[in-house]
């Protein structure tokens, strides 16, 4: 996208964006579509990077930014379709049972679910598309009880979406169940991770993630490198080494916390360029190697930021052009 247009989408506010929704016309036909991928490497963003905007200012935020690939989050994604919303988490006060509403609520989706098909989820995928957004990833984090119809239902999804990949934060007991699904599916699923060393249900050593791709063909990574840099480990190495096992990166800036501690995600989050992780280098490699798979900016160091979300992930993807023409 040249300077020239990337700053004519920047000056439409979302006043305009309601306005050609509202003309019938698809954003790309309206502007040129957004083009994030940089010298052979797709940028993008995960979905949760705009967690705390309401879900229909994603697409527009994302064009007004100049981001044509998106790692969607399962909520999201299900919001846009027209699911019914949780009023919370599942529960009410902490350690006690989900209220009676939540309960409804929690069945209410439960049924949505069951009734969805694919046009639920290509009504979805259409947006983006008219959008000139990719839908390469749906991230479906998978908790310890989840079942087996919920992980058949996030292949499903996934499959309606268009994604090529599931990302997901999870447990090396839950993969082993994944495993023969995404055989079934012939879709790789990426293990998201984190930087907890100390448990081995957690993904977050390359001896766990050896583990995760012995269970099967589509069983690959979603490396952060963030989390694995804070864990102490090599993105660049270990990047080169695997790159035929990666769905995608997550990008952004921790430091290296002491020798087999944790850090608080939350605090050790840090605006790019502050941190220890080698983004540009990973970058670097990527171009220079011509990896298919997209680096997803995943704006994540709120407590440290001076702008509003847009602005801040905007921050993110101009520095991960500088770091692929530097």
């Amino acid at each position: 996208m040249s300077d020239q247009l990337s700053g004519k989408i920047m000056n439409y506010s979302r006043r305009d964006f309601g306005k050609i929704a509202l003309a019938g016309l698809p954003m790309a036909a309206a502007l040129a579509a957004p083009n994030s991928k940089i010298d052979g490497v797709q940028i993008g963003a995960i979905s949760y990077s705009f967690r705390d905007l309401p879900v229909t200012e994603i697409v527009p935020d994302m064009v007004k930014i100049g981001l044509s690939e998106v790692e969607l989050m399962s909520n999201h994604a299900e919001a846009l379709a027209g699911a019914p919303q949780m009023p919370g988490r599942g529960r009410g006060a902490r350690g006690q049972p989900p209220t009676p509403e939540q309960q409804a609520a929690q069945q209410a989706l439960r049924d949505w679910r069951a009734a969805a098909t694919s046009a639920t989820f290509a009504r979805v995928r259409q947006q983006f598309t008219d959008a000139g957004i990719d839908i390469r990833i749906l991230c479906y984090n998978m908790g310890v009880n989840i079942t087996g119809d919920e992980i058949e239902y996030a292949f499903r999804m996934a499959q309606a979406l268009g994604a090529k990949a599931i990302s997901s934060s999870s447990t090396v007991s839950v993969a082993r169940r994944v495993a023969p699904v995404a055989d079934k599916y012939k879709l790789p699923w990426g293990a998201h991770g984190h930087d907890n060393i100390k448990d081995p249900e957690q993904f977050a050593t390359p001896e766990t993630f050896a583990k995760i791709m012995a269970m099967g063909p589509y069983m690959w990574l979603n490396i952060d490198i963030g989390h694995f840099t804070a864990a102490g480990f090599d993105a660049v190495g270990y990047i080169r080494q695997h790159h035929d096992r990666i769905t995608n990166l997550h990008l952004k800036d921790r430091k290296k916390s002491p020798p087999g501690e944790m850090t608080a995600i939350g605090q050790n989050n840090w605006p790019w360029g502050q941190g220890d992780t080698p983004i540009k280098e990973v970058l670097q490699l990527m171009k220079k190697e011509k990896y298919a798979f997209p680096a997803n900016i995943e704006y994540e160091y709120v407590s440290h930021a001076t702008a509003d979300t847009v602005t801040e992930v905007a921050r993110c993807f101009e520095y991960a052009k500088n770091a692929l023409r530097g």
